[in-house]
């Protein structure tokens, strides 16, 4: 078997490897912004058919080493009906991945994300934090068959359920995990074919590793003030982009 796909050079492989690093530490550091850079950057090398599926293998194997490191920190109890709503967003999604315009979701991603963000009733703990889970877990699933990276969705909701960082970026981590991992699943039963981007794929992961140990020490060094400033102004960086993606504003 090719150490490389078709129409994949060194150049390329090497990029798509350093940039894993990068990203995976800042996953693990704030769990957003490394995701939807490292899509990003894969989506100018790989074929557009095999961006999302790919992305779904890189942000298994960050966010398994990130709830391994992280796992003190994991609130289980939100994870499990996420898991659940996740199940059954992709299952739905994968009937229509097809179909829909990616479009349409990003301006909805968006709007929730800046709404999460910035609007006068943002969401909060409380008795129905598992039902929210579980909404979650099927809006970002099915939202994640067509556009990749939705851990954005996922934090601002989550990121006022969780007062210490720690807590959120861990439970945040191991939802992606199993979101992705669902997702790969999905695309395999529609037949993408992953075996030819393995050699690939395994640089890429090894690098995710050394990434997410280094975003792990530099999380646990920073002030919980900074933390929130930083993720509030990454989502709405991240859905401005989204909306410019959207109506066409990049080339």
């Amino acid at each position: 078997m090719p150490l490389l796909p078709p129409d994949i050079t060194v150049f390329d492989a090497a990029l798509l490897i350093a940039i894993s690093t990068v990203t995976s530490a800042v996953s693990a550091a704030f769990s957003i912004g490394g995701g939807v850079a490292f899509l990003a950057v894969l989506a100018s090398i790989v074929p557009p058919a095999a961006v999302i599926p790919l992305h779904g293998v890189v942000q298994v194997g960050s966010n398994l080493v990130r709830a391994i490191i992280q796992r003190d920190h994991i609130m289980w109890h939100i994870v499990g009906p996420f898991v659940g709503g996740s199940v059954v967003g992709a299952v739905i999604g994968g009937q229509i991945v097809f179909q829909l315009p990616g479009d349409v979701l990003r301006i909805v991603l968006a709007v929730f994300i800046l709404y999460a963000t910035w609007g006068p009733m943002r969401f909060r703990m409380a008795r129905g934090g598992k039902l929210l889970s579980v909404i979650t877990g099927v809006c970002s699933s099915f939202m994640t068959m067509f556009i990749g990276a939705t851990g954005p969705f996922v934090s601002s909701v989550f990121g006022p359920m969780f007062p210490d960082r720690l807590v959120f970026v861990a439970t945040h981590g191991a939802c992606m995990l199993f979101q992705h991992a669902i997702k790969i699943v999905v695309f395999a039963f529609l037949g993408f074919a992953f075996v030819p981007w393995a050699p690939l794929l395994a640089g890429i992961l090894a690098a995710g590793v050394v990434g997410t140990m280094v975003g792990t020490r530099l999380l646990g060094q920073m002030e919980e003030a900074f933390f929130r400033k930083v993720i509030r102004i990454a989502l709405t960086i991240l859905a401005l982009n989204l909306l410019a993606i959207a109506f066409g504003l990049y080339s």
